[in-house]
């Protein structure tokens, strides 16, 4: 028999979807899906398909239906949502539940709003949009009910956000279209220039993983990789280092780094000296990189600090603030 009416938290990223209740996070599964060309058909979602990624034949294509955090494929992102949905609530959904979905801060009305119909098509009788940073906050437990300054960067996997919040608001923010995608490709170029060898996403997301950081190690570590020889196509293990990856990933962290410096530019000096007292509140994926909390530190002159489970503060947050919902009401997206 199906559960009863439940509020949800949706958390739809570019790699991964996560839903949560007021108890627990129910989903966590990659945001990809494996077609069959030739009939138009979904063959895998999820973990299953992430599975397929680099190995599949012709007629198999393996896809992301959102990037840079926003809807790509309207209708494959409503075929995975409905499938991770009937997960949650059952077969029948007798009592559909409401749901409260992050988006991106800054994306478009149409962006919103495909995000809006996808999750309503996909089961859900209500649907309410929040902003990633504001849903971070909230699953952080900062403090934003008070007129104090908080300050948190969420790291995605297809956008990076700065924002600073109080009064349940958003005073600024802002949002860059490169997440921890980029950084994967900006391995994936590192390797290419220097070695002459190919190698895909995922071994490239598996360097950044086992042996990346955003600043030198004290202790270097290493790990071989197969790819591709440019030249001849054929097979060549290339060894790396960390301190490789550590300059591989200099520009797009630089990005990063610009993106948390225009957000305080444009605080007032009084939330400033607020958040020079708290810190900055690191999120996402993105945040678990070895000594990004370092390098922001050093940069931003202000403490950046990985918080408790980061990957999972926007879905929990999101759950939040249904519960919370007429005090910051005026202050999420119109849908």
């Amino acid at each position: 028999m199906p559960p009863i009416a439940r509020d949800l938290g949706i958390d739809l990223g570019t790699f991964f979807t996560r839903i949560a209740d007021s108890s627990q996070v129910l989903v966590d599964e990659p945001t990809i899906v494996a077609i069959a060309t030739d009939e138009q058909k979904i063959v895998a979602l999820g973990r299953e398909a992430r599975e397929m990624e680099g190995r599949v034949p012709e007629n198999i294509e393996v896809a992301r239906p959102l990037k840079n955090g926003v809807v790509a494929d309207y209708e494959i992102s409503e075929s995975l949502l409905k499938y991770l949905m009937q997960r949650v609530s059952g077969p029948l959904r007798i009592f559909r539940p409401r749901a409260m979905v992050s988006i991106p801060y800054g994306v478009t009305s149409v962006e919103s709003r495909a995000v809006h119909e996808a999750v309503l098509q996909a089961g859900s009788r209500e649907v309410f949009l929040i902003q990633q940073p504001l849903a971070a906050a909230l699953g952080i437990d900062l403090p934003i009910s008070s007129p104090s300054g908080n300050m948190v960067i969420c790291l995605g996997g297809g956008a990076t956000q700065a924002a600073v919040i109080a009064l349940y608001g958003i005073v600024s923010a802002e949002t860059i279209r490169e997440g921890g995608v980029h950084l994967d490709e900006a391995i994936i170029t590192y390797v290419r220039r220097k070695y002459g060898v190919i190698i895909g996403q995922p071994t490239a997301e598996q360097l950044k993983i086992k042996i990346g950081a955003a600043v030198p190690q004290d202790k270097e570590a290493s790990m071989e990789v197969q790819g591709q020889d440019q030249v001849s196509g054929l097979p060549r293990p290339v060894t790396l280092a960390t301190g490789e990856i550590v300059e591989a990933l200099e520009e797009p962290l630089k990005r990063v780094i610009e993106n948390g410096r225009r957000v305080l530019e444009k605080t007032p000096p009084e939330l400033v000296s607020d958040i020079i007292d708290r810190g900055v509140a690191l999120c996402g994926g993105g945040a678990m990189l070895r000594g990004i909390d370092k390098l922001l530190t050093k940069s931003l002159g202000i403490p950046a600090y990985l918080v408790d489970d980061p990957q999972t503060r926007v879905v929990v947050g999101a759950v939040k603030a249904l519960a919370i919902y007429p005090l910051i009401k005026r202050n999420l997206p119109p849908v």
